[in-house]
């Protein structure tokens, strides 16, 4: 009689969660049929004027078109972006917190630091990857120097005046790999945005920045800093006549980033799909993907699984430059 009764019970509850993983999946694809209906708060971890915020102002414009809401940016500067990181898992996982972020604060970070509160492929679903590009070695125009030898001459000439910008660990990371091949001296002055690097270097308060394009093309071609170099092996098309750091005769410093959309891994399937077709067909929309183009990047748009896969590599890839140059974090 007991196990009659035991059947029953477990033979009900089986009927339950057959019942509940039907509807699981149904209430989801109704959400996600309604989404969105509010706006939706795009995270930027940086101040506004930097790389990411501007991406997040172009795409963010084009998806809230295609989706009949307003997108809000809302900037989060501190820390290299990892506190805004945390706040995004930490929001209802409804699809409307949506974060922009970069290497840096993502890929790098997981290489970096042991006790980092997040990780950007368990904890977040990748979206889509906006783009990548090569950094650009910066130099004060008022200096004399005019190639990357004559500033790690000048550096170390000059010691009490080597001193770099930098907002995350990405840009120490490239600063620091540059420092280690070629013995030049340096200390980092940390800062909220790539565009705070940038006037850094203008006001003549840093001697460099390694920096991403977005805020430093408009700034080279007014003449207001001066480029000595792009990092990898090829020039960038929006800087012919910047030599790549293989032609200035350093080729391991050949730092590549990247910037994209994600959101909590807990947002629902159908949603997160739903923001992920969105976002990509906003970079390929031909306005955006000429503006990006100008802003010395490779579009990028990708599905969200490609871009899982490239981020689970490049913190195998960063791990191994932390350790060949002995770089410690706390």
């Amino acid at each position: 009689m007991q196990s009659i009764r035991f059947s029953r019970i477990v033979a009900g509850a089986a009927i339950a969660l057959a019942v509940a993983a039907g509807l699981a999946p149904a209430q989801a694809q109704g959400e996600a049929a309604d989404y969105p209906n509010k706006p939706i708060r795009l995270i930027v971890p940086f101040a506004a004027g930097g790389g990411n915020d501007i991406f997040a102002r172009l795409i963010g414009a084009k998806v809230s078109e295609y989706l009949g809401q307003q997108l809000v940016i809302e900037n989060r500067p501190a820390a290299g972006g990892r506190p805004s990181a945390s706040f995004v898992i930490n929001q209802p996982a409804d699809g409307y917190t949506l974060f922009i972020a970069a290497s840096g604060v993502m890929s790098v970070a997981s290489a970096v630091y042991p006790k980092l509160a997040y990780h950007p492929t368990k904890d977040f679903t990748p979206l889509t990857m906006i783009a990548n590009f090569p950094l650009i070695v910066v130099g004060q125009v008022q200096n004399p120097a005019k190639t990357v030898a004559e500033l790690v001459a000048y550096a170390k000439a000059n010691p009490d005046k080597a001193n770099y910008g930098t907002t995350s660990p990405a840009f120490i990371i490239s600063t620091e790999l540059l420092k280690l091949k070629t013995g030049m001296p340096g200390v980092g002055i940390p800062l909220k945005s790539s565009a705070e690097m940038i006037l850094c270097v203008m006001q003549q308060n840093c001697l460099l920045a390694i920096s991403d394009g977005p805020p430093a093309i408009p700034q080279i071609k007014s003449g207001k800093v001066r480029a000595l170099a792009v990092t990898g092996a090829e020039r960038s098309p929006e800087l012919p006549n910047v030599p790549s750091m293989a032609e200035a005769g350093y080729p391991e410093v050949n730092t590549k980033l990247w910037s994209g959309f994600f959101v909590s891994a807990k947002t629902p399937r159908p949603i997160a799909a739903k923001l992920e077709a969105a976002l990509r067909r906003a970079i390929a929309d031909p306005g955006v993907k000429a503006k990006l183009k100008e802003m010395a990047v490779t579009p990028g748009g990708g599905t969200g699984e490609e871009f899982r896969k490239m981020i689970d590599a490049d913190i195998q890839n960063y791990v191994s430059v932390v350790k060949a140059a002995n770089l410690k974090f706390e």
